[in-house]
């Protein structure tokens, strides 16, 4: 087992080089495809790897997605000078307006949710307690006082304070025959 001697292939140029170089030999004017560059490394290069077409794939496909191939009607070929770049996934950004020099920008606003506003009052309340230790459990009710609205009759027209809860259900009014 030790005494086995791995053979290595010799000294290859990457794969993209050799992609490229192959595509550049072949000068086809529709592209070459994947076994004609394939047969060309094959040809020029000799000993390769027995993972020859899994990786001659691999690296078509990542040069195809990062722009440096085209793949046209499945021939690989390089893109012109004059070509656009490729661009990336998603909505492309909005153009920046051109603004005369010494123009001074605004501040970008803050992402996020604006602060709410400082209570002054709870502020001085929380410096006062700052040294006390916090009351364990649930804080008390605040107390208000109570006003029943049968004790407190609307007056001006404002209507009565209306308790917690669903309202009685009204009772039906008996007439009386006593008159």
């Amino acid at each position: 087992m030790a005494t086995e001697e791995v053979t290595k292939p010799p000294n290859l140029p990457p794969y993209p080089e050799m992609i490229l170089a192959a595509i550049a030999a072949l000068n086809e004017k529709e592209g070459s495809s994947k076994s004609a560059i394939s047969k060309y490394i094959e040809s020029s290069y000799g000993e390769l790897p027995q993972s020859h077409s899994s990786l001659l794939t691999a690296h078509l496909a990542r040069m195809k997605e990062s722009g440096e191939l085209l793949l046209v009607k499945n021939n690989y070929l390089k893109p012109g000078p004059d070509a656009a770049p490729k661009r990336g996934r998603g909505r492309p950004p909005k153009p920046k307006p051109v603004l005369p020099p010494g123009t001074v920008l605004p501040p970008p606003r803050p992402r996020g949710r604006p602060p709410k506003p400082k209570d002054p009052l709870a502020v001085a309340v929380a410096k006062v307690n700052k040294g006390l230790p916090r009351a364990r459990g649930r804080p008390p009710k605040k107390v208000r006082p109570a006003v029943s609205a049968a004790a407190a009759p609307a007056s001006d027209g404002a209507p009565a304070k209306r308790g917690r809860g669903r309202p009685p259900k009204p009772k039906p009014v008996v007439a009386n025959d006593e008159a």
